[in-house]
């Protein structure tokens, strides 16, 4: 306690450092603030106009074991617009879950409150995505319309999936994308949170929101959508979030 007050007293961080995404999220003008006990860290920014969140920390999933990485943006999407996209060896694992836990305790219907990822691999028929080659068995789907599902998946999201499969998505984590509530987001179990880590979660992220908004239509009825310019011209949004946690 002593150390701590001493280190208040001469100005110096305390808790785990994380100084190279603070220094990533400073010089694109986002805001990095601690969580609370020094167990993660939140980043806010936007795409345009329209303001994200970004979590690292404990894992609020049980599939995931280390630590999980969080994003979510409000997109004002149709309520039934519910698309999932999430890694093969999750998806499969999720599934056997979901069979076992029904069938081990006859239960005869879909207990609300399993997270949405168990309950739509059982409720949403599977998505046939149109990805190249070399990621076609890495991913699955599902959604509430198979055909609006696979058209989200377009080529500029496919082919960042591609790349991704090459780097921060390698060794297959727990890697989820999903509308939901008029939101979409993205989970991923993330043990070091890496700049170049973040930056290229964010920049998949992105290309999914717009893509969700292509696919329900809202950018053809007269929305502004952001201009698709990556990471360095995204802006800050400081105001103080009210929604804190889904």
């Amino acid at each position: 306690m002593f150390d701590s007050i001493k280190r208040w007293m001469a100005g110096e961080p305390h808790g785990p450092g994380w100084a190279d995404v603070a220094a990533w999220a400073q010089a694109h003008g986002f805001r990095f603030k601690r969580a609370k006990d020094d167990a993660g860290f939140v980043i806010e920014g936007a795409f345009g106009d329209r303001p994200w969140r970004l979590e690292w920390g404990p894992p609020q999933r049980s599939y995931i074991d280390t630590q999980e990485l969080r994003i979510r943006m409000e997109l004002k999407l149709p309520s039934d617009l519910q698309m999932l996209l999430l890694s093969r060896p999750l998806m499969e694992m999720l599934e056997r879950e979901t069979f076992e836990h029904y069938t081990e305790n006859t239960q005869t219907h879909i207990d609300i409150s399993t997270p949405e990822e168990m309950r739509w691999l059982a409720m949403f028929p599977k998505v046939t995505l149109v990805l190249p080659k070399s990621i076609r068995g890495r991913f699955g789907a599902v959604g509430s319309n198979p055909q609006t599902a696979a058209a989200w998946v377009d080529t500029a999201l496919a082919r960042q999936l591609e790349q991704a499969a090459q780097s921060w998505l390698r060794v297959e984590p727990p890697f989820v994308l999903m509308t939901l509530r008029g939101r979409v987001y993205l989970r991923l179990e993330l043990d070091l949170p890496e700049p170049a880590a973040i930056e290229q979660a964010l920049s998949l992220f992105e290309l999914a929101a717009q893509a969700a908004l292509h696919v329900s239509g809202a950018t053809q009825e007269g929305q502004v959508d952001w201009p698709s310019t990556g990471t360095t011209a995204w802006q800050s949004q400081l105001d103080d979030p009210t929604d804190r946690q889904r």
